[in-house]
This record gives C-alpha cells, sequence and structure tokens, in this order.
C-alpha cells in the first residue's frame, strides 16, 4: 500500500484512505500496550513496571517464521520502556533475527513450553495465533491473558482472566 502512495504522489494523486489505515496500523501497539496496564491494574493492582509479560508469536502472521513488519517486536520494546520485563515463545522464531529497526533485541531466544512457564508470567500477550499452539494450557494456567488475535474465544476463562484488544 505505501508503494502505490508513492508512486499515486507521483502523478499528482491523494491517496489519504491508505496513510489514514497506515496511521492507525502504526498506534495499534501502543493501544495494545495500554490495554495490557489496564488489564494489569484493573485485575491485579499492578503497573506494568516490574511485571513478566509472555508475548506469545513473534512472527508477522500465523505459522511462518517471517518477523518482518512484525508488530511483536515494536510491543517488546514499548513494554520495556514502560519497565516490564519481556519473553517470547513462539515456535516458528526460536532466535530474533538482527533488524536495523530493532537491533538490540537481535538474539533473543523463545522460551520453553510448559504450563510452568506459562505460571511465571503476570500476563500472556497473543500477538501470533499459531495453529498447534496448546491454547487450552493458557486458559488453564496464565494468569492473565490479552488476546489481540481472538484465539481464546473457544475456551473459558474465569471473567477477569481474558481481555481482547
Amino acid at each position: 500500500p505505501f508503494y502505490l502512495t508513492w508512486r499515486a504522489k507521483q502523478v499528482g494523486e491523494e491517496t489519504r484512505f491508505i496513510e489514514l489505515a497506515g496511521e492507525i496500523n502504526t498506534a495499534m501497539p501502543g493501544k495494545v500496550v495500554d490495554k495490557l496496564a489496564e488489564a494489569l491494574r484493573s485485575t491485579a493492582g499492578k503497573s506494568l513496571k516490574d511485571t513478566k509479560v509472555l508475548l506469545l508469536g513473534l512472527a508477522y502472521k500465523k505459522n511462518v517464521n517471517d518477523t518482518r513488519e512484525s508488530p511483536a517486536l515494536v510491543l517488546i520494546e514499548l513494554l520495556e520502556e514502560r519497565g516490564a520485563t519481556v519473553d517470547y515463545f513462539d515456535p516458528y522464531v526460536p532466535e530474533i533475527p538482527p533488524t536495523r529497526e530493532h537491533a538490540a533485541l537481535a538474539g533473543r531466544q523463545s522460551v520453553s513450553w510448559s504450563a510452568e512457564t506459562l505460571a511465571e508470567y503476570d500476563s500472556v500477550l497473543i500477538c501470533t495465533d499459531h495453529d498447534g499452539v496448546d491454547y487450552r494450557s493458557i486458559a488453564t494456567h496464565a494468569r492473565l491473558v490479552v488476546d489481540t488475535r481472538n484465539s481464546m474465544r473457544p475456551w473459558v476463562l474465569p471473567k477477569g482472566r481474558i481481555f481482547t484488544a
């Protein structure tokens, strides 16, 4: 879409709708972080500072290993800026590759998946809804879930433990 915008400007056309969509997409990670902060505050009386967040899914879309343009990388940075400790689990991305935009994240490794691992975190933030992830385990063991992909819809969690963003 941004190439189309660039090309359209070369011939004197405006593409405000495409530009507006880009602005909305760019703002979404900040909104997700605010949603997580509010969920932590309302359920556990905590702020993001000194909380442990497990980010589920680093890839740009489900069932691939491509992290280019992934909002999950931005989410990690925003959460850490607000004082959270962030780890991630992604079966397709065992290690964060080097990027220009997120150079400081390169080399971080995915945590292992287990019920014990899930229970260590104050919150699970679902960013990419890979098939094959044990969502039942999240429903059973996570203290709090913020789900940006609506992947927890089939699972019943006690009121106040799951939020959609």
